[in-house]
């Protein structure tokens, strides 16, 4: 069938209905009345589709009219459905019904809201009239109309139930009117609740109200068995029900439902509860059944005073719920009901207590049961079946969010005092369930308490410290608060790693990134900084990571800070000191992730540790990273960490100048810092000051090192994740103090002014500084001409040697001659070495001549 058939068969049904609704005294063969009377024979039968021939196909449209008495209600219900057509078009042949007509005789079907249309297979649900009068309209264009396209039962009944849950409300207008309820506690303690055409779908553009008011000291207990409303959303913007805690909607609001809810249960706080049942005007196909739920007025509920805590609050809607909300560290008690008291018996209530979680706070719960009285029912063999009435069980992993109430962390009966609960989150949930024999209950005691999410053992006052102690474990992680999300602003916390003393302890960082705005600003708006290392206490001023070496109990010397990108280059206790001190500093401005790192406990070594050594009594020498010049490390063998110390000794009055002809360790000062290897120089008399760090393959201000006193000090570090570099091979010399340089065996370095020994002039190595090679500029003339005398003085001796054998093979021909006259010997008996010369000489001469 064309598009335009369609369209003209939709107004021709149209046209008919209008036709129909507005000519009721001229009525179809088809039509039917079903009416009640006094007769119990009238109050129910059934229905079915006419019996006719429609050989033409015209539109023939046939009106169901059912009519109750005052008081009563009109049910239908299909059995059977089965006309042509696919919803919701259903262009051949439907049934639309309308179920909220006040008054049959005084409005047309067009002047009532339309219930809905139906076709296909698809059986309408159950429908129930607002009012006494329902009306139900079939429209086909088939050629042959038989009793099998629909059959149903219709039911006519009291309105009791509908208008009998409570007193009118006289305040209601319009449509509300019917379905707006005063209930009182004082006339019913109890009795049910429905929407207003339950269990049939719901009419539109409704708004019931029902307000409880009861006796005061009671409460208001609403359990609904059924609840299927429309579902829009899960904030409920169309049909909803409502429930204020109070007289009316300008109270405390516990919530807002709709969907399909199950095992829906409300408390009222005090004696009054209001609700609304609020359905939308709108022509979208929904057919939902509403509510039915039993409401009690009652003084046996539990009393709320036993929620005393100032941080704790009644959850509205619950029997004794509570929520307790933490403010900074805070702490107080928790009681079950009527504590001291005998708690009464089979009630259930769950105390919520949550710590702080935001981008700066992040707290656990600690809690002390104080008295704990929840009897035993019998005695059972399988401990796990001892709390089998009574019992309170602790959530400690929020549980609570999915309702995995079966899930819990702790069970406890009996009188025995439980120990002490740490959750290991912001949230810990207590239930409650009270058996079939009363108990005093428990008293316990909570308070909230920063949970930074850091390995180790936490200081017992719950401050920002932890200690990682080697008897309890000799390797494993650290890291900063709530790593990986960013650490919290204005902390102060401490890491303390111990050693015994036969062990040192070594830090690794695997993750670095501490705030430094200021100076990353300043780096990138002057360029000519170049590679710079966030490091030092004179750019680090913001947020921090401090690392000192213990030198005793009371005694600590910085080893660095450390901040930005920058990170530490692996560290290892001195021996024959405590161990490390980790400290982090956050001021109150932006927070970044912060750092991660792992921690090992080794058996002391060396003082010059895995290479190394004391260097005295030598104006200058070389000092060499491990393998160099091939990578430092090589092999498997060599993959461990690994730490070298050299001790540079100088003579009185002297300095150490240090600087690196080659360097090339892994690491990027400027971008991540040297987390794998690095070298540290400390050329300072104050043993205070903080060593300069290296890494890298560029050393910017660093070419040059020179000492304030007579001693050096450097140390080369590996992690075992290093992969390895060419290393560094760096060069050092006595540097004299004083201003003069005249004694004759020193020598003035002309473009650093350093005074060197003499000594050193002219050994291939510029022992005056990277940049100054004055004292080996002059000694190349002098090589050259000792090069030369060393040529002339060989090609003297070969020439002497060579006169010399001349002349004593000349004698020597002469010899042979005289011999080879006697007539037994052969030509070649008297063959002699000046014999092959002279012949070599002969034949050399003469080819030079050719």
């Amino acid at each position: 069938m064309s598009l335009a058939k369609m369209k003209m068969k939709i107004v021709l049904s149209m046209t008919t209905l209008f036709s129909v609704a507005r000519n009721q005294d001229i009525g179809n063969v088809c039509d039917q009345t079903f009416s009640s009377t006094s007769s119990l024979s009238s109050k129910n039968g059934t229905f079915t589709a006419p019996v006719f021939l429609n050989s033409e196909g015209y539109v023939r449209q046939c009106t169901y009219n059912f009519r109750g008495l005052p008081g009563e209600r009109v049910m239908i219900q299909f059995e059977e459905f089965n006309l042509i057509g696919t919803p919701p078009e259903c262009y051949h042949e439907h049934v639309d019904i309308f179920s909220e007509m006040e008054n049959l005789d005084k409005k047309t079907l067009i002047e009532t809201p339309f219930g809905g249309r139906f076709c296909g297979q698809n059986i309408p649900r159950l429908r129930i009239s607002l009012y006494n009068s329902l009306a139900m309209v079939f429209l086909s264009d088939r050629k042959n109309i038989t009793e099998g396209r629909f059959t149903g039962i219709y039911e006519f009944f009291p309105d009791d139930k509908f208008n009998k849950i409570g007193t009118k409300d006289a305040k209601a207008e319009g449509r509300s009117k019917i379905c707006s309820f005063e209930i009182f506690g004082n006339t019913a303690k109890n009795g049910e609740l429905y929407s207003a055409t339950y269990p049939g779908t719901y009419p539109k553009n409704l708004k019931c109200t029902y307000k409880f008011i009861g006796e005061p000291g009671t409460r208001v207990r609403l359990e609904f068995r059924d609840f299927d409303l429309f579902y829009g959303g899960a904030h409920c913007p169309f049909d909803r029900m409502t429930i204020y805690d109070g007289p009316d909607n300008l109270a405390e609001k516990i919530g807002t439902y709709c969907g399909q809810m199950r095992n829906l249960v409300i408390y009222s706080t005090k004696n009054l509860l209001y609700l609304t049942f609020t359905t939308l005007k709108r022509t979208a196909p929904v057919f939902n059944r509403g509510f039915f739920g039993l409401y009690e007025f009652s003084d046996n509920y539990v009393k709320l005073d036993f929620i005393q805590n100032i941080d704790a609050e009644h959850i509205r809607g619950t029997e004794c719920d509570q929520k307790i909300l933490s403010k900074k560290e805070s702490k107080g008690q928790v009681f079950s009901p009527n504590y001291p008291f005998p708690y009464q018996p089979y009630i259930v209530c769950r105390y919520f207590i949550y710590g702080m979680q935001d981008s700066q706070n992040l707290e656990r719960v600690v809690l002390n049961f104080e008295k704990f009285d929840i009897p035993l029912i019998g005695v059972r063999k399988n401990y796990t079946e001892r709390c089998r009435d009574g019992y309170v069980k602790v959530y400690i992993q929020g549980q609570e969010e999915e309702h995995n109430y079966d899930k819990h962390d702790y069970e406890f009966c009996g009188k025995t005092t439980p120990t002490v609960i740490n959750s290991t989150g912001p949230r810990l949930v207590i239930l409650f369930k009270a058996g079939s024999k009363p108990g005093s209950g428990f008293k316990a005691n909570y308070y909230f308490e920063t949970e930074y999410q850091v390995p180790g053992t936490p200081a017992p006052d719950g401050s920002c410290m932890f200690k990682y102690d080697s008897n309890n474990k000799l390797e494993g992680r650290f890291n900063s608060p709530r790593h990986p999300q960013n650490y919290p602003n204005d902390i102060n916390c401490t890491y303390m790693f111990e050693s015994t003393p036969n062990q040192q302890v070594m830090l690794v960082f695997d993750h670095f990134r501490v705030r430094a705005d200021k100076l990353e600003n300043i780096s990138v708006a002057n360029a000519s900084l170049g590679n710079w290392k966030a490091y030092g206490r004179d750019q680090c001023l913001e947020d921090y990571v401090e690392i000192f070496t213990l030198i005793n109990k009371a005694e600590r010397q910085l080893l660095g800070r450390y901040c930005s990108t920058s990170s530490p280059g692996p560290v290892v206790s001195p021996r024959g000191t405590v161990g490390l001190e980790l400290f982090l500093h956050t001021d109150h401005d932006a927070v970044y992730s912060g750092f991660k790192g792992r921690y090992m406990y080794i058996q002391a070594q060396s003082p010059f540790g895995d290479c190394g050594g004391n260097i005295t009594d030598a104006e200058n020498g070389i000092i060499k990273s491990p393998n160099f010049p091939e990578k430092y490390t090589t092999s498997s063998k060599d993959s461990g960490n690994k730490v070298c110390h050299w001790f540079v000794y100088a003579k009185p009055g002297y300095r150490i100048l240090l600087y690196f002809s080659n360097f090339e360790v892994e690491g990027n000062p400027g971008e991540r810092g040297c987390p794998a290897a690095a070298l540290r120089v400390w050329p300072w008399k104050d043993v205070a000051r903080t060593p300069i760090e290296l890494c890298g393959d560029t050393l910017d201000q660093y070419k040059e090192i020179i000492s304030d006193g007579h001693v050096m000090r450097l140390s080369f570090y590996l992690a075992r994740k290093a992969v390895g570099a060419m290393g560094f091979k760096a060069i050092y010399t006595e540097v004299k103090e004083s201003i003069s340089c005249t004694g004759p065996n020193e020598f003035l370095c002309r473009t650093s002014g350093y005074c060197i020994a003499r000594s050193l002039q002219c050994n291939h190595v510029k022992n005056c500084g990277a940049e100054d090679n004055s004292d080996e500029e002059d000694c190349l003339k002098e090589t050259e001409v000792n090069e030369f005398m060393l040529i002339a003085l060989g090609m003297g001796i070969a020439s002497f040697v060579a006169i010399g054998l001349i002349v004593y093979c000349r004698r020597y021909r002469k010899k042979k001659y005289i011999h080879r006259e006697h007539p037994m010997l052969p030509p070649h008996a008297h063959f002699h070495t000046c014999e092959s010369i002279g012949e070599r000489f002969a034949n050399s001469t003469s080819m030079d001549s050719v």
